[in-house]
């Protein structure tokens, strides 16, 4: 009995013994923050944050790996808390809800093409005949329905994914498993810093804007007599639905599919009856905006393109205010067309829009004069947009700057430069001195630099192979560019170069930072810019540049081929500018790269689309009314009388809904 019990005895303590020792070997340390960010989340394993459970997602939040609002089935409350055990900073996010991207199921499109050739005969064969099948368009299998946590998506009848956009919460999961990239979540904030690209679904007209406006979409707010929606959808890239309406050059009607039929479908019209009925109504239509956000950004110029800025970057959630050197806001708009064609009461009820909507202004405020960089910066701004417009700078600095003070730290016109050498003035200009571009002009000035005891020059050119004798101090830097400018409070002190190939790409290695205390600029205007203070600095900057546009023929540098350097374009271009800079300000304040999207649209794309189209009977355009001719005495009397809403409608039902390939038929 004895010997028995000490016998359990001893294996107990042995069992004991080899206990301890595994827990020491195979003990797994579970971080408490871990255990306590679990503890908050709902355990439902619903999978709508991305991970495979809760306790995954915990343990990604800790790592960094996953937001502490990646849940979406817990309050704002709930996140707070778990933002305070990892340490995190919460941002109120806009609401975001899925919305497929595709016009018609596989059913309905009327013809389905695919090209993928060259421009020979074989291609013509494949563009004008024979079943093709589109190769962005949506399958219409319903992989999305049944991966969607929440019961919000189902298959509708035209074999496309609905969304039920309450029962919706802008978790995601339908967008990861779309192996087309169909749906993907949307608001108003993703609307306006996006571009769209070769990967979607994209109607001639939409290509075609300067200012990528969803063209379809506002045409069929329209036609169903939804006029509130039609104007937001408008102004999250357009905030100048009137003066649009009414002087846009609508590039979008040439082409328009249903030239194809008839004629185009009156797009500008309709823009402009949509704009004529808010004014109508005397209450601006705003484009929702997101959650508040700490940064302050100001705008220099206050023309179209710094307005449209200003106005998209508060619905973005910023706080703008608009600089303005002159004593009115709207730039070219007042001076460039008879009121006949451009009533100034449309004009000010745009500007009131952007006003309205909590965009601040200051008037009579030159930069370089009034204000300089360094004193907004002190203000507490985040970044400062330079948007002073297609102005000819010469005319700028001669009428409200004293000779050789410039709007930006150490930047000068290099024509300015030359005339002055002429008049015998002195000039300041540093030790050093970088000339950009100018052709033989800026060897010129690069002999007056030397004269007036500049010690080292450097004269970049981004094409020229100029072959020039170089003397001491002057380097001439072929196929180089500019992408980016340092400093001090008021004072430039370094630029960055960089060398690129033939095809205008960087080459690899080949940028440097070199001392620079003026810049001298060939061209007729300074460039559109961000500054932005550097990383735990309150006097040092640089400059970011926005990406480059859909005209741009190369993407890298301050200055590139293609985009408009001198003079002004029309006022849909400079809106697109405009909200290409919003986009670009954003992704930096953001912490995201400042590029174009991959496979971004560009003037010179080619992509998918069609020659004829078949099933469409012909619908003659609705004219627009016009003033009679006993009435035009009056030159201040508007010529157009723009759409009535049953002339609207009427019109809007021409509108194809068009995608790559497919359209609406009769």
């Amino acid at each position: 009995m004895i010997e028995g019990l000490l016998v359990m005895g001893g294996l107990g303590a042995i069992l004991g013994l080899g206990l301890a020792v595994a827990s020491k070997v195979f003990y797994v340390y579970v971080d408490p923050r871990v255990e306590a960010v679990e503890e908050l989340l709902p355990g439902a394993n619903c999978g709508g944050c991305g991970f495979p459970g809760c306790s995954a997602n915990a343990e990604a939040i800790v790592a960094g790996k996953s937001s502490p609002a990646s849940c979406v089935a817990v309050s704002q409350e709930v996140i707070q808390q778990i933002a305070e055990i990892v340490g995190a900073k919460i941002e109120l996010k806009e609401p975001e809800v899925a919305k497929p991207n595709c016009k018609y199921g596989v059913f309905d499109a009327d013809r389905k093409y695919i090209y993928d050739g060259v421009k020979d005969c074989r291609a013509a064969i494949l563009i004008n005949g024979g079943e093709k099948e589109c190769p962005i368009g949506c399958l219409g299998l319903g992989t999305c329905v049944k991966a969607c946590p929440f019961g919000a998506l189902s298959i509708g009848p035209d074999r496309l994914p609905v969304v039920d956009t309450e029962l919706c919460t802008g978790c995601g999961t339908c967008e990861r498993v779309c192996p087309k990239q169909i749906i993907k979540l949307s608001s108003n904030s993703l609307a306006i810093v996006h571009e769209y690209t070769t990967e979607e679904c994209t109607a001639p007209c939409q290509r075609a804007c300067p200012a990528g406006i969803d063209i379809p979409g506002y045409i069929r707010a329209i036609r169903d007599g939804n006029y509130s929606e039609a104007l937001i959808i408008i102004k999250r890239s357009n905030p100048f639905p009137g003066v649009c309406g009414r002087i846009c050059v609508h590039p979008c009607e040439y082409e328009c599919r249903r030239n194809l039929v008839d004629e185009a479908v009156a797009i500008n019209p309709l823009k402009r009856f949509v704009s004529d009925w808010e004014r109508e109504k005397g209450v601006h239509i705003q484009v929702p905006r997101a959650p508040e956000r700490e940064e302050k950004i100001a705008i220099i110029g206050g023309g179209v393109e710094g307005l449209t800025s200003a106005y998209l970057l508060n619905r973005l959630g910023y706080e703008t205010k608009v600089y303005e050197a002159t004593s009115k806001l709207g730039g070219i708009l007042w001076l460039g067309l008879p009121e006949n064609r451009l009533p100034r009461d449309v004009i000010e009820w745009d500007i009131n829009g952007i006003l309205d909507a909590g965009v601040q202004v200051e008037l009579n405020k030159a930069l370089g004069k009034d204000i300089t960089i360094e004193s907004i910066f002190k203000e507490g701004f985040s970044a400062i947009m330079i948007a002073t417009g297609g102005w000819d700078m010469k005319m700028y600095l001669s009428s409200l700057l004293p000779n050789g003070f410039s709007p930006l730290p150490g930047v000068q016109l290099l024509l300015d430069i030359i005339l002055r050498s002429k008049k015998g003035e002195d000039i300041e200009l540093g030790d050093s001195v970088l000339i950009l571009e100018g052709g033989e002009a800026s060897l010129q000035a690069a002999a007056v630099c030397k004269e007036k005891g500049v010690k080292n020059v450097y004269v970049i050119f981004r094409d020229s192979d100029l072959a020039a004798t170089q003397k001491e101090g002057i380097e001439i830097l072929n196929h180089t560019v500019l992408t980016k400018m340092g400093g001090v409070g008021n004072k430039l002190k370094e630029v960055e170069i960089c060398e690129i190939t033939e095809e205008g790409k960087e080459k690899e290695g080949s940028r440097r930072v070199i001392q620079v205390d003026t810049i001298l600029m060939g061209a007729g205007r300074f460039p559109e810019l961000i500054y932005v203070l550097k990383q735990d600095s309150e006097t040092e900057w640089e400059t970011v540049s926005p990406y480059a546009g859909p005209e741009a023929e190369q993407e890298i540098g301050i200055f590139r081929p293609g985009e408009v350097i001198a003079d002004y374009k029309a006022a849909v271009e400079a809106i697109g500018a405009g909200r290409r800079m919003t986009a670009s300000i954003h992704n930096f304040l953001r912490g995201l790269p400042v590029e174009a999207p991959k496979n971004m649209l560009k003037k010179y794309t080619q992509v998918l689309d069609v020659e004829d189209v078949q099933g469409v009977k012909p619908v003659p355009r609705k004219r627009m009314p016009k003033r009679k001719e006993n009435e035009l005495e009056d030159s201040f009397l508007e010529i157009e009388l723009g759409y009535t809403e049953a002339e609207a409608r009427e019109e809007a039902q021409r509108c194809l809904q068009c995608g790559l390939i497919c359209y609406r038929k009769n």
